[in-house]
């Protein structure tokens, strides 16, 4: 068995959560939280499924209460431009004062968890990719409409022994 490899041909990986050049197979979601964002913009290497994985969660989680906020002012936005008179016959309704400052708190909320995760997320898809044994630069085809898909799809592909050529 060549050293490079695990038991059955299976890449080899970290031994320690705190080995960030090799990819931590079976990462817990603390793990994968506190790799995603001490490997910040580390391009180079792989990720685990694991670790991308527990990442994508981890945003989506951190934006469920922006997105709430955002959504109930928006509905109010919206609520006060029903009820108002489609003859024009009486004076517009304004939108209430509680709608305009969860829409303004929720969106700048979310803007600001979407540029601290932005390039954090790009490079441990990129990782990723390279555990699959794919250049990173098929990320560019999630600037694409249906290239996104294709992405994720790939991304989730399992990893394999080849990839170690992107290892540092």
């Amino acid at each position: 068995m060549p050293a490079s490899q695990g038991f059955g041909g299976a890449p080899r990986g970290a031994t320690s959560p705190d080995d960030l050049t090799l990819p931590l197979y079976g990462a817990t979601f603390g793990q994968a939280v506190k790799r995603f964002f001490k490997n910040y913009v580390n391009f180079k290497g792989r990720a685990s499924r694991s670790e991308f994985w527990f990442a994508y969660l981890f945003i989506f989680l951190l934006g469920i209460i922006p997105g709430i906020l955002y959504s109930i002012g928006m509905i109010g936005m919206l609520s006060s431009l029903a009820t108002a008179d489609p003859y024009g016959m009486s004076a517009p309704a304004a939108p209430s004062g509680g709608s305009i400052a969860m829409l303004g708190i929720g969106g700048v909320l979310m803007g600001i968890i979407a540029l601290a995760v932005l390039l954090p997320q790009i490079a441990v898809a990129w990782r990723r990719l390279h555990d699959a044994n794919f250049s990173g630069l098929l990320y560019l085809l999630s600037l694409t409409g249906i290239g996104g898909i294709v992405v994720l799809v790939l991304c989730a592909m399992p990893s394999k022994p080849e990839g170690q050529r992107f290892d540092a």
